[in-house]
């Protein structure tokens, strides 16, 4: 086994200049492309409108990166509403007819209706608060019927276009070298909560919009928390450390977990990161387009579990990122969905073991017709502090 200190890779003016250069609309998927497709849908399912107020979904349909807006779209229309706040910002990102509300939007949204003469109009259930959902009951009218959307958009926003990707392979790039030159000072007695602090800096310099998630930072026995929270705890020697971060770049994230160990590594801890690591890499190799989610979390399974580890692998191998930081498809044990190419989804097997520590290796990859592309660039190697 090979245990690695860390080194510098990618000038970061170049990677500030390739942020740059990432168009602000997708080219050949553009957001009136992806309407369409949508006022196809609902066609399909004899519907007038969709009403689209969830914010990943919303800027995957009109560009808004603000957080107060509703899209109302059909066959041959689409009006975006927000509010006097965001009039400059919606003129710059949003390529549809837009109206600006004096007060809430939503009795504007029912006055559209009414215009329209929608009859049977869509929404996103599992999206929708329950307040909006009941104004909107009592104030349309009585032959205008609600109609549920479930996952519709979710799903389409699984399979990335060539743009969607580039997205996300910068953020990847991005936050792997915010990791490097992060972890450059580590050693003995620095803060979980400044280290984690320092990655996100490093990100945000690098040209990050924001850490995808709260970073992961935990030393010791609580790297075995698969979601723990940094705290003032120092890292001590001889000790696991578990690094679990991501980085939104053009509203696409990534997400990479790496591990530390500050001194020299005990067998007990390289047999265990071993056999973490042929799990991932066994799950990566069954990763690709035909196979179902449940084939790749099956893969890291089986060889945890002739380790006798897999009672300590407690989550999924994995989850779709984009827009989001989890979204379909999830690499779980009973999931039956088919992989498909242009997927771009997280494969991370892990062991956790109470009083001891935990490890979790990471990477971001892209589903391809032959298998899958490694999009993480940071080796996988144990880094010793």
């Amino acid at each position: 086994m090979h245990f690695r200190a860390a080194r510098s890779f990618w000038p970061e003016s170049s990677l500030l200049a390739a942020n740059r250069s990432l168009p602000a609309q997708p080219s050949g998927d553009s957001y009136e492309s992806r309407r369409k497709a949508l006022a196809a849908y609902l066609a399909n399912r004899k519907l007038d409108a969709a009403l689209i107020a969830f914010g990943p979904n919303l800027r995957y349909l009109t560009g808004f990166t603000g957080d107060n807006g509703v899209l109302l779209a059909g066959s041959g229309y689409a009006v975006f509403f927000t509010d006097p706040r965001f009039r400059l910002q919606a003129a710059q990102e949003v390529d549809c007819r837009t109206k600006i509300a004096k007060g809430p939007l939503l009795p504007d949204v029912v006055a559209e209706v009414r215009r329209q003469r929608i009859r049977r109009l869509g929404f996103e259930p599992a999206r929708t608060p329950y307040a909006t959902y009941e104004f909107l009951k009592s104030h349309l009218p009585l032959k205008v019927s609600l109609e549920g959307l479930p996952g519709w958009l979710e799903e389409r926003r699984m399979v990335k276009s060539a743009d969607e990707i580039a997205r996300v392979r910068q953020a990847v790039n991005t936050n792997s070298k915010a990791f490097q030159q992060g972890i450059q000072r580590v050693r003995a007695g620095v803060r979980e909560q400044d280290l984690a602090a320092e990655l996100e800096y490093r990100m945000r310099r690098l040209g990050a919009e924001k850490a995808a998630f709260e970073t992961i930072v935990a030393g010791g026995e609580r790297s075995a928390l698969p979601h723990a929270r940094p705290t003032k705890a120092a890292l001590a020697n001889h000790s696991l450390v578990v690094i679990d971060m991501g980085a939104f770049v053009d509203g696409y994230a990534s997400d990479m977990t790496r591990m530390l160990h500050v001194g020299r590594p005990s067998e007990r801890v390289r047999r265990l990161y071993r056999a973490v690591l042929e799990a991932q890499l066994a799950a990566i190799t069954a990763a690709r387009a035909g196979v179902t989610a449940a084939h790749v979390d099956a893969a890291a399974r089986r060889v945890l579990r002739a380790e006798k580890l897999d009672h300590a692998f407690v989550h999924s191998t994995g989850h779709g990122l984009g827009l989001e930081i989890h979204e379909p498809p999830r690499l779980g044990k009973k999931v039956s969905t088919r992989l498909e190419p242009g997927m771009t989804v997280t494969i991370e097997p892990g062991v956790y073991l109470e009083g001891f520590g935990g490890i979790r290796i990471e990477d971001t990859v892209l589903i391809t017709r032959t298998g899958c592309e490694v999009l993480t660039p940071t080796s996988k190697e144990l880094i010793v502090i």
